[in-house]
C-alpha cells in the first residue's frame, strides 16, 4: 500500500512578550491586511515560511530581526502545530496565496517564544505596523494564533520555574521591587505576599540596590535595583518558590 504522505509547507511563528509601565504583560502583534477590504487591518503573530537554505532556528531569528531590528534575542522553541485543519479558513488560504505566491493548502508551524523590553524601539524592516497588546486584550487572530499564545503562556511559566532570571529580560535596566513582583506574579500566576517577596529578593546578591529612587510618582517613591548577571552565575542561592 502506498503511504498517503502529505505535501506541506513549514513556517515559524513567534510569540514575543513584553512588560509595560502599567505592569501588564503584552504580546507583540503585526498587521495583516484583509483581501476583501485593503483598508481593514487584522493582527497576527509575526512569522514566515522557512527558506530552503535555512535551519528552523535561523528562520525564527530572521523573523525576530525583521520585526525588531535586534540581532540577538532570547528565543525558545516550544511546540509544533500540525493540525490538518489549522489553515482551512478561506481568508487564511487567500492571504497565504497572496503573501507567498504559492497555492498552499497545508502549513505546519514551529512556534517560538521570545522576550523583549517594551521600551526598546521597534525598528522593523518588514512590517509598517507592529503593536503591543495586553494578554487579556488579544483580538481574534488568524489560523490558530490565539491557541499558540495561550500555550506559550503555559510554556513561559514552566520556563520561569527553571530559570527565574528570564524576568530580567523584560524589566528595564533599573527597576523597583514592586515591578519585579508584579511581573513575576503575571508570569507565574502565583499569589505571593509582597513583604515576603521583598525580603526574599533582598537576600539575593545578584539584585543590587541603587542610590536612586523614583521621581514624580503619586505613591511613596521606591528604590531602584539592577540585575547583576555575573553575580548570579556565582550565586547558588535558592530562587523564589
Amino acid at each position: 500500500m502506498t503511504p498517503d504522505f502529505i505535501h506541506t509547507y513549514v513556517s515559524v511563528d513567534c510569540v514575543i512578550f513584553g512588560f509595560d509601565l502599567d505592569n501588564k504583560l503584552n504580546i507583540l502583534l503585526v498587521q495583516r491586511h484583509s483581501d476583501e477590504s485593503p483598508a481593514e487591518v487584522h493582527r497576527k503573530l509575526p512569522g514566515s515560511l522557512i527558506f530552503s537554505n535555512e535551519d528552523v532556528n535561523d528562520a525564527a531569528s530572521r523573523v525576530l530581526y525583521e520585526l525588531t531590528g535586534i540581532k540577538k534575542m532570547i528565543l525558545k522553541q516550544f511546540k509544533c502545530y500540525a493540525d490538518p485543519m489549522r489553515s482551512s479558513n478561506q481568508n487564511d488560504i487567500k492571504w497565504m496565496g497572496k503573501e507567498y505566491k504559492h497555492n498552499i493548502d497545508r502549513i505546519i508551524t514551529v512556534a517560538y517564544l521570545s522576550l523583549c523590553k517594551i521600551d526598546h524601539k521597534i525598528n522593523s524592516s518588514k512590517y509598517s505596523n507592529a503593536d503591543w497588546y495586553p494578554i487579556d486584550k488579544i483580538p481574534s487572530l488568524p489560523f490558530d494564533h490565539n491557541i499558540i499564545i495561550q500555550e506559550s503562556l503555559v510554556e513561559i511559566r514552566r520556563w520561569i520555574e527553571i530559570d527565574f532570571t528570564i524576568v530580567f529580560e523584560l524589566l528595564p535596566k533599573k527597576f523597583t521591587i514592586r515591578q519585579l513582583y508584579q511581573l513575576y506574579c503575571a508570569l507565574s500566576e502565583k499569589k505571593i505576599d509582597i513583604k515576603n517577596f521583598h525580603k526574599k529578593v533582598s537576600s539575593f546578591s545578584f539584585i543590587i540596590p541603587l542610590d536612586e529612587i523614583e521621581e514624580n510618582v503619586s505613591h511613596r517613591a521606591a528604590r531602584f535595583y539592577k540585575f547583576d548577571g555575573k553575580a548570579y552565575k556565582k550565586n547558588n542561592s535558592k530562587l523564589i518558590k
